[in-house]
């Protein structure tokens, strides 16, 4: 078991513990010409950046990207961020650890998700859409990694199983909004749902990590994504292409903005609305990141770590409120201020 996990690291705290390496570089200030090796370390909890200093030049060559490595150090903050510095780095083999470890993995029971997916899919009424969507939720080869991959790299769902259960959460918020606007086409908002983010099957590489493909690097999962759909669209014979046109539509503006990516802005209400839930649910998903980060830290204070995701700290508001009782609150007569 591995004795120490980032997400419960604190200021000074000595650390000696197996990490996976996300990133590895050795830079060089231009200033004092004085170089260090800088990594991104990570577990199952969250990532550090970290630094050696001193007789890493040789070290380094042992280990690559995605490699799990024992290390010792001791944390600091820096700008207001933890980091590591590092006095030691010791590869390992596999027999060393259980990769359980060092991938953070979705809370929820993947194949309850996935159950939840298929039955969503059988209930459509438009048989066209119904039959396209059977078509890539039945697919043998894109099942295990729909039910494997993450939604994102850090921003969301940053995890293994995440891009399912986001889907599956808008799945929910799909048909709450389409009970209470009556107008909105609830089986093309559906489908926008399962498609918006299907690309990023292709876009994240997660096998021992989680990072960019080649092809997501290149093109992105919007792309990546209507490229899938066209595939299966041309094996269903006579699909219409007007709604063709429609569903290709949600998946190139689903980000919202030319700003954030989108090829196009959105300009159906089902369009309009997928890009609202979708973003409801991301920033959702990173605040509950983010406190129960806080809430695993038990650090003081009413304010959590700034979130990269979010671009801001986050009130702890049950400390805040020093509810006796509610998670993350201290004691009562032990408010902090």
């Amino acid at each position: 078991m591995k004795p120490q996990f980032i997400a419960g690291l604190a200021d000074g705290q000595v650390v000696s513990s197996l990490f996976l390496v996300r990133e590895k570089e050795i830079r060089t200030s231009l200033r004092s010409g004085k170089s260090w090796l800088e990594l991104n370390l990570a577990d199952r909890s969250g990532s550090i950046p970290a630094k050696m200093w001193d007789n890493f030049e040789a070290l380094a060559k042992t280990f690559d990207c995605d490699d799990v490595v024992r290390v010792r150090g001791r944390v600091k903050v820096y700008n207001g961020q933890k980091e590591l510095t590092l006095e030691q780095i010791v590869p390992t083999v596999d027999s060393d650890y259980d990769l359980a470890d060092f991938l953070p993995h979705t809370k929820h029971d993947v194949e309850q998700l996935y159950a939840s997916l298929e039955a969503a899919v059988a209930g459509m009424k438009n048989p066209w859409l119904r039959q396209l969507l059977s078509s890539i939720v039945g697919d043998p080869d894109i099942v295990p990694r729909l039910k494997r991959a993450p939604a994102a790299m850090t921003m969301h769902h940053a995890y293994l199983g995440g891009l399912l259960e986001h889907v599956v959460s808008l799945v929910g918020l799909a048909a709450a909004v389409s009970a209470h606007y009556p107008e909105l086409d609830a089986d093309l908002l559906l489908t926008g749902v399962v498609l918006h983010d299907i690309g990023k099957l292709e876009e994240l590489r997660y096998v021992r990590g989680i990072d960019y493909s080649d092809q997501g690097r290149l093109l992105g999962h919007i792309m990546l994504g209507v490229h899938l759909f066209r595939e299966k669209c041309r094996q269903i014979q006579g699909f219409p292409r007007p709604l063709a046109v429609l569903v290709e539509h949600l998946i190139v503006s689903h980000h919202g903005t030319f700003e954030f990516g989108s090829p196009s802005l959105p300009q159906i209400p089902e369009a309009v609305m997928l890009h609202f839930i979708d973003d409801m649910d991301s920033k959702m998903a990173g605040m509950r990141a983010t406190l129960d980060a806080a809430s695993a830290d038990d650090s003081e204070g009413n304010w959590t770590d700034r979130s990269p995701s979010l671009r801001r700290a986050l009130l702890r508001a049950a400390r805040y409120l020093a509810i006796p009782g509610a998670p993350g609150a201290p004691a009562a007569g032990t408010r902090k201020e």
